[in-house]
């Protein structure tokens, strides 16, 4: 199953100089990375990423991140993913543009 994160320009470009990352501000303060599947991550950018320009969205195999992943309850309840372990280019399937088109933006094929 395919999951996935968002990076702002900034966290992106400090993940692929490094080559891996605990993750951005909200996942260092909660102690995991956070990621959505296709039908959670419109709504996860529309509520913390509305109007910024320069997203990445990354897409990850979720079936391959063993045991750190742990599905938990968060918005209404819904179980969302979160990884427990430093997130590795190697976990990234692929990594695509998530433009702004006016006020909202732009998801790739099959995401949503």
């Amino acid at each position: 199953m395919m999951i996935y994160k968002i990076f702002r320009a900034d966290e992106w470009a400090a993940f692929e100089a490094a080559g891996e990352t605990l993750g951005a501000p909200i996942d260092l303060t909660d102690g995991y990375v956070h990621i959505s599947t296709g039908p959670q991550v419109a709504e996860t950018v529309a509520k913390y990423f509305g109007g910024v320009e320069g997203l990445r969205i990354l897409a990850l195999d979720g079936d391959t991140l063993g045991e750190a992943l742990k599905w938990e309850p968060s918005r209404g309840g819904d179980l969302f993913p979160h990884l427990y372990r430093v997130l590795r280019m190697e976990d990234i399937a692929w990594v695509k543009p998530l433009p702004l088109n006016g006020d909202a933006h732009v998801f790739p094929d099959g995401v949503l």
